[in-house]
């Protein structure tokens, strides 16, 4: 359903990707809740807008919120047709959901939006500022002359028109014709509200911001692993529009400095893109090394994660959780003093963003086998990679050994330990997941790395 929404600062960028659901979840849904969904969406939505309309209305004075630059954005009279279009699928949004958690997550979607709108709409009232131009042309006058009677001047931040248009491209992507067209009118619908001159550009970014809290709070699919990606993509888009109200914000306020906020929301966004698309190797390559043009531009995301790794890793030394396997954090020459390696070690590098150890690199026999953290784990790759440090292990030298780790210690290692301890011990799953929880107390092992867990 959602979780799929990439986001680029030209607005928005939209990103298919289908993932077969279970025979269950096929059952097609009869017309009745469908309906009944639909008109509790309506209903809401109609007391929430209308209440919060008339209440704004009759308060003395209501400010506005616009930046100098929206002088310059064109009025375009047009563009009422996609602008009013949002009704339409607003209410045939619900009839083109196929299972119930379709509904159920499109339903929860659409009624908590709708309240936390309301409740913004109520306790920073702002108003449109800018003068609308005349239109001379018939059809084009008619439409803004019902949008004055029917729509209010109120109701600005965060605009319902984006956060709407999120919520129906999450459903309209499964969609397999006119999907591209829909993709388009989307587009189109989120633009009209600043060239109908209905919303500023605060609406729009705070809009954005509410959609993609919307994904986090209701995802499609929790628990399912290979829907991980998007959630943490979400996560990824829901920062980089924060940032970018931020550097908004204060180039309203002060003028100074604004720009370079815009380097760390490209980051996130362009994270969360890789993320999407699933893509390991976006910082390092096949021997674990990332470019220096990466290094300079990925700066503030590969920042963090140092930060992360220097103060909240956890297993910084190896635990050994088979004769001569061990698995931990990525280790630091001083978690390594007392782990003797050389060229009949085997480190096998799970971390996507954070270089390897140089010491380790040269002493040992290193693989790069990069997993993105806390995302989906891609099931052939690992079946692969579970079968080399087999092989590896039936075959060590006297003083061989191998050293499995991640960024963190505390699920990708945890992970590949499970999987590498059921296969070299012949244990049942379960088995191997207590005892990897036994053996490391900080392993993180989510719902939906049970689900992965599942198809070995």
């Amino acid at each position: 359903m959602d979780d799929e929404v990439i986001i680029h600062p030209s607005f928005f960028i939209i990103k298919s990707y289908h993932v077969q659901e279970s025979q269950m979840d096929e059952k097609r849904l009869k017309l009745k809740p469908k309906t009944y969904a639909m008109l509790l969406c309506s209903v809401v939505f109609m007391i929430v807008y209308n209440y919060s309309a008339w209440h704004v209305s009759k308060l003395q004075k209501v400010p506005s919120f616009v930046f100098d630059f929206e002088k310059y954005i064109p009025f375009l009279p047009w563009t009422i047709i996609p602008y009013m279009t949002s009704v339409l699928f607003f209410c045939s949004i619900f009839f083109f959901c196929n299972t119930k958690e379709q509904l159920k997550v499109l339903t929860q979607r659409m009624l908590f939006v709708t309240i936390v709108a309301g409740i913004c709409f109520l306790l920073f009232p702002l108003k449109f500022s800018l003068q609308k131009p005349q239109v001379s042309n018939s059809i084009f006058g008619y439409s803004f002359q019902f949008l004055t009677t029917f729509d209010s001047p109120f109701n600005q931040a965060p605009s319902l028109h984006i956060v709407y248009a999120f919520i129906f491209w999450s459903v309209f992507r499964n969609l397999k014709k006119w999907k591209i067209f829909l993709m388009i009118w989307l587009v189109a619908i989120g633009i009209s509200t600043l060239t109908t001159y209905q919303h500023h550009l605060i609406d729009v970014v705070t809009g954005t911001i509410l959609a993609h809290i919307s994904f986090l709070f209701f995802p499609y699919q929790k628990n399912n692993f290979l829907y991980r990606n998007f959630q943490v993509a979400n996560f990824y888009f829901l920062l980089a529009w924060i940032i970018v109200s931020i550097f908004l914000l204060i180039y309203k306020f002060s003028n100074e400095y604004w720009l370079i906020l815009l380097w760390p929301a490209l980051v996130m966004i362009l994270t969360g893109y890789h993320y999407q698309k699933n893509n390991i190797h976006f910082l390092k390559d096949n021997n674990g090394n990332i470019p220096l043009y990466k290094t300079i531009f990925y700066y503030p995301y590969l920042f963090i994660y140092w930060i992360f790794w220097k103060f909240l890793r956890k297993n910084k030394k190896p635990l050994e959780i088979i004769t001569n396997i061990y698995i931990s954090s990525k280790p630091d020459k001083n978690d390594l003093q007392d782990f003797e390696i050389n060229k009949n070690t085997f480190v096998y590098d799970l971390s996507a963003e954070i270089e390897e150890n140089s010491e380790i690199k040269q002493k040992s026999t290193y693989y790069s086998v990069s997993f993105l953290d806390i995302g989906m784990l891609d099931l052939d790759q690992t079946k692969k990679l579970v079968t080399k440090i087999t092989e590896n292990y039936l075959h060590l030298p006297k003083d061989g050994k191998i050293l499995i780790h991640c960024t963190m210690g505390y699920t990708r290692s945890s992970v590949i330990g499970i999987l590498v301890m059921k296969n070299i011990l012949s244990l049942p799953l379960n088995q191997a997941i207590t005892n990897m929880k036994v053996l490391n107390k900080n392993a993180v092992i989510h719902s939906y790395i049970y689900d992965f867990l599942k198809k070995f």
